[in-house]
């Protein structure tokens, strides 16, 4: 059984879109690991607006009573 391969879903923001159905073929080693260390750095800068975004949402939980 042939798997057919799994496509990324569509995010917003056009930058994501890109870098995520970008034909990894053409870049060499050291490329692929220049790229892996800044899709990193970008994971915890999301992580860190994530928790900052959710501190936000538990403050106003525990004023004003559930939100979401």
């Amino acid at each position: 059984m042939i798997e057919e391969p799994v496509e990324p879903r569509a995010f917003r923001g056009d930058a994501l879109n890109v870098a995520i159905h970008e034909d990894l073929d053409t870049y060499g080693v050291a490329e692929l690991e220049e790229r892996i260390e800044a899709l990193e750095a970008e994971i915890a800068r999301t992580r860190a607006q994530l928790t900052k975004k959710k501190a936000g949402r538990d403050a106003a939980n525990a004023l004003f009573g559930r939100l979401d």
